[in-house]
């Protein structure tokens, strides 16, 4: 990689950063985390209680980015044709006129995604796995840069439905925001005490900015060795006892993806394992499908993803 592109990388990583943490405070590491999901063209699950400023997050990097941002809050009753799309018959031409959904953007906050039904959940699904949406027969590309964050509360049962565990693996990294210090809480009042700060927040990356650093994320070196030892982290959440279902393919790729872009968020054009251990266990650990009875025995999926990083062999 040149020279000018890493720095222009870690340049456009500083500059988003900086922005949104004029409106979100305490939350330095989960902004790098998503930064560099977004950056690796993966999609970010936010979990965590109500009012820790998941949306609020979301927000911060839409508008912080010149590129069409969409929001859908996810309700019981919301059709896939609401996300995708429908076409409806125009009696003046006597034809049928495609209508878009908010799919079609390029940032799309799916706002407590697990309110909705299975069958609607599915159809934001598979449209974040394959890049396109299928209406009516006709196939139909999302834009190159499309990136979905989406919401959900782990208290609330009552009217929600749990993303299966199966569809949790179409997202690159879970995060959970929780609770901020005392200090910074008090920082939040004084600052929103006439106005809250996200109204202020303006563009400071374009949208062919943000389409560059995703195409330089590919040039960041990978060793044959680090690339070893990823497969060598997924597959042995596979093997451990009490595994129902572990980690796929698509989380070594969400892996190595990640770890590229928290290279370059260091300004460095090679990733190291310093950058796979760091993320692992949010890239990993919501892709797990445990046996019940090692749930009760108090072991959860992080421990586990823990526990594999402590047993693997580092590369050197």
């Amino acid at each position: 990689m040149e020279t000018s592109d890493l720095l222009f990388a870690h340049e456009l990583f500083m500059r988003l950063s900086a922005n949104i943490e004029t409106v979100i405070k305490g939350q330095k590491e989960n902004i790098r985390y998503i930064l560099a999901g977004f950056a690796g063209g993966g999609h970010i699950l936010l979990e965590d209680n109500p009012g820790t400023g998941k949306t609020t997050l979301a927000k911060a990097l839409a508008k912080s980015m010149d590129a069409r941002f969409k929001r859908i809050q996810f309700t019981p009753d919301l059709l896939p044709s609401d996300i995708l799309g429908v076409s409806i018959f125009d009696p003046a031409k006597k034809e049928f006129k495609l209508h878009k959904g908010p799919v079609f953007t390029h940032i799309l906050l799916a706002d407590e995604i697990n309110r909705a039904s299975p069958r609607t959940q599915s159809a934001l699904l598979e449209a974040m796995a394959e890049g396109q949406v299928s209406i009516d027969g006709n196939l139909l590309n999302l834009e190159d840069l499309f990136f979905v964050i989406a919401t959900q509360n782990p208290i609330e049962s009552r009217g929600t439905y749990p993303l299966p565990e199966a569809q949790m693996d179409r997202f690159a990294m879970q995060l959970e925001l929780g609770y901020v210090t005392r200090e910074t809480e008090a920082l939040i009042l004084s600052e929103q005490s006439l106005a809250h700060p996200i109204h202020s927040v303006l563009p400071c990356v374009s949208l062919e900015e943000g389409l560059k650093l995703r195409r330089l994320i590919g040039e960041v070196f990978v060793s044959k060795e680090l690339k070893e030892y990823i497969v060598a982290l997924v597959t042995a959440t596979r093997e451990k006892p009490g595994v129902l279902l572990g980690a796929s393919p698509r989380a070594s790729i969400a892996l190595m993806k990640t770890a590229q872009a928290l290279a370059l968020f260091d300004k460095t054009d090679f990733v190291g394992p310093d950058h796979i251990q760091e993320i692992a266990v949010r890239v990993m650990a919501h892709r797990l499908i445990l046996d019940p009875r090692l749930k009760f025995s108090g072991v959860s999926a992080r421990t586990l993803v823990e526990e594999i990083l402590t047993s693997i062999p580092v590369p050197v």
